[in-house]
C-alpha cells in the first residue's frame, strides 16, 4: 500500500505544472494560456456583445417595420440588468448554487430590465408598479428558501 502512495506522489509530481512568477497576472491567478485574460474576464466580455447586438436589431427593427421606438434611450437602462444577469450567472459558475449575491443580482436585474421595458413600450406605471413588489416578494421568498 505504501508503494502504492508513493507511485501515486511520484505521477502527480510528475503532471504537476510549476508555476513560475511569470505565469501570474495582475491579480495573482494564474493564467493557462498566454494572451488570455481570467476566466471572470472572459466571462463578462460576452455582455457587451450581447448589449451591442440587441440594440443593433432593436434600431434594424425600427428602421425596417412599423415599430416605432420613441425611448429609445431607455435602452441604456438595459446595460447594468444585463451586467447583473452577468453577475448572478458567473456567481452561480463559481459556486454550482444561487447564493445571496446571486439571487440579489437577479433581482436587481429584472427590476432594471423591468423599467426598462415600460419606458420601451410605454406600458402604464398603473399597472407596472405592483410588479416591483411582487419581484421583491419572489426575492424574498427565494431567500427563505436558500437559506
Amino acid at each position: 500500500m505504501t508503494d502504492d502512495i508513493s507511485r501515486l506522489k511520484e505521477e502527480e509530481k510528475a503532471n504537476s505544472i510549476e508555476i513560475d512568477k511569470t505565469d501570474l497576472n495582475e491579480t495573482g491567478t494564474v493564467s493557462t494560456e498566454p494572451g488570455r485574460g481570467t476566466a471572470v474576464s472572459q466571462n463578462k466580455n460576452w455582455v457587451g456583445g450581447v448589449i451591442l447586438i440587441a440594440i443593433g436589431v432593436i434600431f434594424l427593427v425600427t428602421n425596417l417595420g412599423g415599430f416605432q421606438l420613441n425611448n429609445w434611450w431607455a435602452l441604456f437602462i438595459l446595460i447594468p440588468a444585463f451586467s447583473n444577469f452577468a453577475s448572478a450567472w458567473e456567481n452561480y459558475s463559481k459556486n454550482r448554487r444561487l447564493t445571496k449575491s446571486g439571487r440579489g443580482s437577479i433581482v436587481g436585474g429584472l427590476i432594471l430590465s423591468l423599467i426598462a421595458f415600460t419606458f420601451i413600450f410605454e406600458w402604464p406605471w398603473a399597472i407596472i408598479w405592483p410588479v416591483f413588489l411582487i419581484i421583491g416578494g419572489v426575492g424574498a421568498l427565494i431567500g427563505g428558501w436558500f437559506e
